[in-house]
């Protein structure tokens, strides 16, 4: 018989700590909202912040707002009941916009990383390099590929399996490889775009981080004095901040 919808286990070994996890996560989740929203906000209004950095700073921010509400609230709602069922079209919606969320993150801190890059080690040509134009079509870029390429692939690839035994998800929601685990299809396509799409999503833009990374310190540790370097690394702590969270 064909599967039709699914049954989210989540938190299943903690269903007496449903109502504790619901207060802390749902805290959380607000503060994470408003905390995202007060910046937009910020950047938006105060002329001092209207920079590219804060204007990469205030996309990212933006795409928190989208990527959380896409699984938290549901989340949230289901350490409270019973009846955890989810619909086929539901689940291939949320994990479309988890992996087109997810992508464009990786894709926008890649272009900060960029842009932090060219304030450091080429301030006299940063002005004309990251223009206003620039920054517009990098975000864009980021966007755009992250909903069209990327998380258009892993969603038709889900759309494509077979699910013919067990429909519980063994998380707390819809994930590619926990769909996966249900399927009775042929794995090796799935193998196949998994990597392809972790080549291009994390490998790709982690690979630009990180030479940029080695760029700016390799430029302010050939900084001679230490006042010099104190006025460099606070213009890339934004960058730094963002990456580890």
């Amino acid at each position: 018989m064909t599967v039709t919808e699914f049954i989210i286990l989540g938190f299943r070994d903690l269903k007496e700590l449903g109502p504790l996890l619901f207060l802390v996560f749902g805290i959380v989740y607000l503060a994470t909202i408003s905390g995202n929203l007060l910046l937009v906000v910020l950047v938006s209004t105060q002329w001092g912040l209207q920079t590219p950095m804060y204007f990469f700073l205030a996309n990212l921010s933006c795409l928190e707002v989208c990527y959380t509400p896409n699984i938290v609230p549901r989340m949230l709602v289901d350490l409270l009941r019973k009846n955890r069922v989810i619909s086929m079209a539901c689940c291939v919606m949320q994990l479309y916009f988890f992996g087109a969320l997810g992508s464009t993150e990786c894709y926008l801190l890649a272009a900060m990383s960029y842009d932090r890059y060219l304030a450091v080690c080429r301030p006299l040509h940063y002005s004309t390099l990251m223009h206003g134009a620039i920054c517009v079509g990098l975000v864009i870029g980021s966007w755009v590929s992250g909903f069209t390429v990327t998380a258009a692939f892993q969603a038709a690839v889900v759309t494509s399996l077979n699910f013919c035994g067990g429909n519980e998800i063994d998380h707390f929601f819809c994930d590619l490889k926990p769909l996966q685990k249900l399927s009775c299809s042929d794995p090796h396509l799935v193998n196949l775009v998994c990597m392809s799409l972790t080549v291009l999503v994390t490998l790709a833009p982690f690979g630009l981080t990180l030479a940029c990374y080695w760029k700016i310190l390799s430029m302010v540790l050939h900084i001679p004095s230490m006042t010099g370097r104190q006025k460099a690394f606070p213009t890339c702590s934004s960058l730094f901040f963002s990456i580890y969270l």
